[in-house]
């Protein structure tokens, strides 16, 4: 009785944790996307309406599906690769 009642506790404390943990890294994901779109996006809008980058599109598409731990890597390196501050990640 005593361990059925600790893994259902378990269960209590870990599924809202890992939904905030989604919850997190969806809105982290969101916001690579933003900043990705505004500081490189802009700058490079020729050379992306010309060949335009199927990686970061998917990444960015990943984000709002609920994929965000694929996604985020990608647009962390993006950034980086342009130079760009990271967002905070809270």
């Amino acid at each position: 009785m005593m361990m059925s009642r600790f893994i259902a506790l378990a269960f209590v404390l870990v599924i809202p944790a890992a939904a905030v943990a989604q919850s997190t890294d969806a809105t982290y994901c969101a916001a690579l996307g933003d900043k990705y779109q505004r500081y490189v996006g802009q700058n490079d809008a020729k050379r992306r309406a010309q060949n335009p980058d199927a990686t970061i599109n998917t990444a960015i598409a990943q984000c709002s599906s609920g994929q965000a731990a694929s996604a985020i890597p990608v647009l962390e390196k993006a950034l980086r690769n342009a130079k760009v501050d990271l967002p905070p990640r809270t």
